[in-house]
């Protein structure tokens, strides 16, 4: 059975950081790309954050590159998220999955709150 659980959420002030990761099992991790999907209040979700099998390379959204940085590790079956210099606009709940979302991992998991305020 596949899953996906996300962790490392909370409450920072603008500025601050958080580290998120995501724990996958079920699947043969390591042959696919992953990445960092969220969902504002009122929003789509949106993919910012995406890593190729291996971490040969990374892409970012616009509105998070610089500030973001995606990493996995196959041994753990882990993907990580850093997320510094953080904005009330990135308050969001965050999922992982695979890019593109795979058939067997289309139910997603329970995601992390986010939420950036002073």
């Amino acid at each position: 059975q596949v899953q996906l659980v996300e962790s490392g959420g909370g409450l920072v002030q603008p500025g601050g950081s958080l580290r998120l990761s995501c724990a996958a099992s079920g699947f043969t991790f390591s042959r696919y790309a992953m990445g960092w999907y969220r969902r504002a209040p009122g929003k789509e979700r949106e993919l910012v954050a995406g890593i190729t099998s291996a971490g040969r390379s990374t892409n970012y959204a616009d509105s998070v590159k610089g500030r973001f940085t995606i990493s996995r590790d196959d041994v753990k079956n882990t993907v990580y998220l850093q997320m510094n210099s953080l904005k009330p606009e990135d308050t969001a709940v965050y999922y992982c999955n695979a890019v593109p979302i795979l058939t067997i991992t289309r139910t997603w998991g329970q995601g992390t709150q986010v939420t950036v305020s002073s």
